[in-house]
């Protein structure tokens, strides 16, 4: 199954029998489906996922369905908006078709009607996507990330939408996430796309700074500004000077240097320590940080007034935990990554994924990495085995399972119903067919623990 086989679906229904009779009944291999109860949880779950199609209740009790439809459509170009509605609200849902709504269903509705509707709306993405390929010249849109921004998940298409949105507009960027989930590659990319692209790109992580140093080291310093001060010397605004400025872990920064940074983003100038003059400075301002900024400023560790400033535009970044099915993804980029000459890349056994996909990974990306790393050098033949990975992994495996043919029948046929779902592309009435069961049956298998 390739990227453009899985479908990203949202449903927002302010009924929790309604989202999980949706997400139970479509569920299959080839979609990823999230639900919310209200409008603030849809707009919550677009901050964090790119959708393919919505489900969207045209009565909501905090939001009116078609608002929300047009500001979805706004924030996700493409996405192809079901109504859901009852039976008095179907004029409604008409007039909204006029104004950009792909189809519409009225409750209770017909779970088959309903699989048939969502295929087609999906068929309209996959269309749109292919001529967008066709008229940029094919990979044309893939290759603007070479090799950096890795995995398709709702999540990470989500962070390419953002990125291709801010990278040129000279506005900070807020990224966000826990350590390892890639926000300094984030930032690179988005110097790299945006018109500063030739001039430099100045990173700095501010828990390094040393806490007497830390004006000097941004702003720079005049001889004899204090002891040791024996010529003068730029900070790091001088030396981005029509360039970017990434601040990693902004949250460790002083508080008595916030308000200072923040004079610079507002009027562009600053002040070598000692020295009175005033210097002008062109920088683009990137920030990072694995900290709650906003219950930092609760705390009354990090200024209100600066976190605002610098909150202009956030792109988060999911922990891995999140987003597992990237992992293979990952894996793959990886091993030939770190391949050797012309050998082989490695491979890796059943067991060993099966603890790759199973483990929380707590350091992100960067712990991924580190794995296959180790993995490499002890693999023998080129294969990685479980005796190449760290204790905790080892523990995530869950049993001996994954290299064990011998399953239990329920496990066998479980399995099984799943490769026909697959095959039939989640329809269940042609899956219910082939198997020779009903599609309670079907269902009522596909659940059992």
């Amino acid at each position: 199954m390739t990227h453009s086989d899985l479908m990203h679906i949202l449903v927002v229904d302010d009924e929790k029998s309604i989202r999980r009779l949706i997400e139970k009944e479509m569920a299959s291999p080839r979609r990823v489906i999230k639900t919310a109860g209200s409008g603030d949880e849809a707009f919550a779950a677009i901050r964090r996922w790119a959708f393919d199609v919505i489900l969207l209740d045209i009565r909501l009790p905090d939001a009116n369905g078609l608002e929300l439809m047009a500001q979805f459509q706004e924030d996700l170009p493409g996405v192809q908006v079901i109504l859901i509605t009852g039976y008095g609200e179907v004029h409604d849902a008409v007039e909204a078709m006029k104004n950009g709504a792909c189809d519409y269903i009225t409750k209770p509705f017909d779970l088959d009607a309903l699989e048939q509707v969502v295929e087609k709306a999906f068929q309209h993405v996959r269309a749109r996507r292919e001529a967008m390929a066709r008229q940029s010249g094919g990979q044309a849109k893939r290759t603007a990330y070479p090799q950096e921004i890795i995995g398709h998940s709702g999540s990470m298409d989500r962070v390419r939408f953002l990125i291709d949105k801010v990278s040129p507009v000279q506005v900070p960027v807020l990224i966000t996430g826990e350590s390892g989930t890639g926000k300094n590659v984030v930032a690179r990319v988005i110097h790299r796309q945006s018109a500063r692209a030739e001039k430099p790109l100045i990173t700095k992580n501010c828990a390094t700074l040393q806490a007497e140093l830390v004006r000097s080291e941004l702003f720079g310093h005049c001889k004899g500004a204090f002891t040791g001060a024996t010529e003068s010397r730029d900070g790091l605004l001088s030396m981005a000077h029509e360039g970017t400025l990434f601040l990693d872990e902004i949250g460790e920064l002083p508080v008595g240097v916030q308000a200072t940074l923040l004079r610079v983003m507002e009027t562009q100038t600053f002040r070598r320590v000692g020295e009175k003059e005033e210097r002008k400075v062109d920088v683009r301002f990137l920030f990072a940080t694995n900290r709650n900024l906003r219950k930092e400023v609760d705390a009354g560790r990090f200024r209100e007034d600066l976190y605002h400033r610098l909150n202009v535009f956030n792109i988060e970044l999911l922990p891995l935990r999140e987003r597992r099915e990237e992992i293979p993804v990952l894996l793959e980029y990886f091993l030939e990554q770190l391949r050797v000459g012309k050998q082989p890349a490695c491979r890796v056994s059943k067991k060993v994924m099966q603890c790759l996909m199973n483990h929380d990974w707590p350091g992100n990306v960067r712990e991924l990495h580190n794995v296959i790393e180790r993995g490499v050098i002890l693999a023998e033949d080129s294969l990685i085995t479980e005796q190449a990975l760290p204790a905790e992994l080892l523990a995530s495996g869950g049993g001996d399972g994954g290299d064990d043919p011998f399953l239990p029948l329920k496990e066998i046929e479980r399995k099984h119903m799943l490769k026909v779902l697959e095959h039939v592309n989640g329809n269940r009435s042609k899956a219910s067919e082939l198997l020779g069961v009903s599609r309670k049956t079907l269902y009522r298998k596909l659940l059992e623990p």
